[in-house]
């Protein structure tokens, strides 16, 4: 659990650690989490339409999926309504903690498969957050921005966590366990990236997130 002082961060993470993981399906991982991959890609994926112009040009424009059309909505609410609709929430926690699941399917942290409704061993937490109280009214149009620093660490966090997966996996083969300081880094990532998440995109929070793995 990420804390800042006492208070723990609004956004949270734990992954249950497994004593035993199958050496079968870690081997064939890929190719098992194809099924749940394309659910979340219909879920997240933008929209594109191509146009043939009179002159015989290819013109393609793009739209964001439903999670850039939130964010942009949240951010409009917040900025012009203060407020923030539970519903709205919900759904991004709700596809947040699917996310989370499938990512930590592929990282090779569970051999549960990704459920879409139950919680298995993979906790999220999300704060709803009271706009008036809590949110700056016009903070939300400038989280992005802010959150560049974050954007540099997590960068290179997410490559040596991809290098960390790779090593596991041999592990795994080898002794069907998930080497524990791995598994912590993996998920360290994982609690990082959702802290950041929550702050700049889902803007359930104003607190800056901790440059911290726990």
């Amino acid at each position: 659990m990420s804390t800042t002082g006492a208070v723990p961060y609004p956004a949270r993470l734990e992954v249950d650690y497994p004593e035993q993981l199958d050496r079968f399906t870690s081997i064939f991982r890929l190719l098992w989490a194809i099924p749940i991959l394309v659910i979340l890609g219909l879920l997240t994926a933008s929209q594109s339409d191509t146009v043939v112009t009179e002159t015989g040009e290819i013109v393609s424009t793009g739209a964001g999926g439903i999670t850039t059309g939130l964010w942009l909505a949240t951010i409009l609410m917040i900025v012009f309504r203060q407020r923030y609709p539970r519903w709205w929430f919900d759904f991004a926690r709700e596809l947040s903690r699917f996310s989370a699941r499938v990512g930590a399917y592929l990282a090779l942290l569970t051999d549960r498969y990704p459920s879409t409704a139950d919680e298995q061993s993979v906790h999220l937490e999300i704060d709803y957050p009271d706009v008036e109280k809590d949110l700056s009214q016009w903070l939300p149009l400038v989280k992005w921005f802010l959150a560049i620093p974050h954007y540099v660490v997590l960068a290179v966090l997410i490559v040596a966590a991809l290098v960390a997966i790779v090593l596991a996996w041999f592990a795994i083969l080898f002794t069907g366990r998930y080497p524990r300081a791995l598994f912590d880094f993996v998920v360290g990532v994982g609690r990082w990236a959702l802290r950041v998440d929550a702050y700049a995109f889902l803007l359930v929070t104003d607190r800056y997130p901790p440059f911290s793995l726990s």
